[in-house]
């Protein structure tokens, strides 16, 4: 901060009032002549996610402030809470259903998880990924949610939303099972469907559904557009799209059964214990959920495909290829272990598998040099600023003068992947003698049948 607002002459000095955070407002525009604009747009974010956790502490106190008035007056808590949301609304120019919730996610905050406050305050995660953090822990005991806090602190601000959320879900389905599955058996009686409009004369057209149906429905519209790939140009989100309008109006009602299948990264304490299992593309799934699956069955619904780590640790088995692009199965594996995209705070859908050290500078075509990686991501490695550099355990990107990690996520039920260069070359030198020893068996069992 600049001598005139440390110095004010109306505050003492040092302290930051309304008037001297009005002021560096004012002085924000000072920043478009800097000779690091990226080293400030990072400075900026972090002032601002410390920001949204310094008025969580302010609003907390606002309501604290409006209690102490409304009780001796015979106010219900509910009214009062109501209240606030709309001052908060009008403080932070928001409906005041949002201030509201905004009221809600500080008091969980601050009340229960200080280690999610500490880090937005830290500046290294945004608003929305403690938004998402808090709904996990809805309905949990105070000690619960302090537990589940706990659980995710060393990935606070190292990894993306979508693996904060899946880490924080996965902690509450042990800690409080019972919790989550009464929330999940009212969830389901919520499910509909619901219309928005979209830029340029379209719509979201979205359905709330239980996972597995929803998995179904999925399965169904990625296997309608890996058939129409042959014959049709179309992209296949284009393809979906149609297939599913096509279905649900008549037009084209699908004709007999479609072979679907649903991958299930699933330890052994699912189906005895509280540890959930991980659907790729969704998440974790609690695990009374899972032993309803196998123990009531559909004939109408997808195949579950039940999927192991390697015995004592983390890592799912890792295949070789001599090709130049990954194979399928080598390529399925990859993205069963990562999951998401592996640049760090992507976290989107996984769609190339792609090299960690290029195909033409030497690198293998192997689970180990693999990594899963969005469209955009992918491209963008190909930029000469860009750079990445590791293996499948633990990749290293430079970009823009920062340096960040990305390591895969921790199956369900299971410690982290090894990290450790000789643990994994072990792991595949005992792989392939496993493959070879089969191979063997299955030529002599060929041999003695002719």
């Amino acid at each position: 901060m600049d001598d005139t607002l440390q110095h004010d002459t109306s505050t003492p000095a040092g302290v930051l009032d309304v008037a001297a955070v009005r002021a560096f407002h004012d002085r924000l525009d000072d920043l478009s002549s800097t000779d690091n604009p990226l080293e400030a747009v990072r400075a900026l974010a972090e002032l601002q996610n410390a920001i949204s956790a310094r008025q969580a502490h302010l609003v907390v106190a606002a309501h604290e402030h409006q209690q102490a008035r409304d009780i001796p007056r015979g106010i219900t808590a509910r009214d009062t809470t109501r209240e606030v949301g709309s001052q908060i609304g009008f403080a932070r120019r928001c409906p005041g259903r949002r201030g509201t919730a905004f009221l809600n996610l500080a008091h969980t905050l601050v009340d229960d998880m200080p280690h999610t406050l500490a880090a937005l305050a830290a500046g290294v995660i945004t608003e929305w990924d403690a938004t998402r953090i808090v709904r996990e822990v809805a309905g949990l005991s105070r000690a619960d949610r302090a537990r589940v806090d706990a659980a995710i602190a060393d990935q606070l601000g190292a990894v993306a939303t979508g693996r904060l959320v899946t880490a924080a879900r996965t902690e509450a389905c042990r800690v409080d099972p019972d919790t989550i599955r009464a929330r999940r058996v009212k969830a389901e009686t919520e499910r509909r469907v619901s219309l928005r409009p979209a830029p340029d004369a379209m719509a979201y057209l979205t359905a709330f559904l239980p996972v597995k149906d929803a998995l179904a429905c999925k399965a169904a519209l990625d296997q309608a557009a890996t058939d129409a790939a042959k014959s049709s140009d179309k992209p296949r989100g284009q393809v979906m799209a149609d297939t599913l309008v096509e279905r649900v109006t008549g037009r084209r009602p699908a004709t007999g059964g479609t072979d679907l299948t649903v991958n299930l990264l699933m330890p052994l304490d699912s189906l005895t214990g509280n540890t959930p299992a991980y659907v790729p593309g969704y998440g974790p799934v609690p695990a009374d959920l899972v032993r309803e699956w196998f123990t009531t069955g559909d004939p109408t619904g997808p195949l579950i495909r039940r999927l192991f780590t390697h015995p004592g640790t983390g890592d799912i088995i890792g295949m070789e290829s001599r090709a130049r692009r990954y194979p399928g199965l080598l390529a399925m594996l990859i993205l069963l272990r990562d999951q998401v995209c592996r640049t760090p705070w992507c976290g989107a859908p996984i769609r190339h598998t792609d090299h960690i050290t290029r195909h033409t500078d030497g690198g293998p075509t192997s689970e180990r040099n693999g990594q899963g990686l969005c469209a955009r991501c992918n491209y963008v490695e190909e930029h000469p600023d860009h750079h990445v550099t590791g293996d499948g355990s633990h990749t290293r990107t430079q970009a823009g003068g920062f340096t960040a990690h990305s390591y895969p996520p921790t199956p369900p039920g299971m410690p982290p992947p090894t990290r450790s260069y000789l643990e994994r070359t072990l792991m595949e030198i005992t792989w392939h003698h496993s493959v070879r020893t089969n191979d063997e068996d299955d030529s002599e069992g060929d041999s003695g049948d002719e």
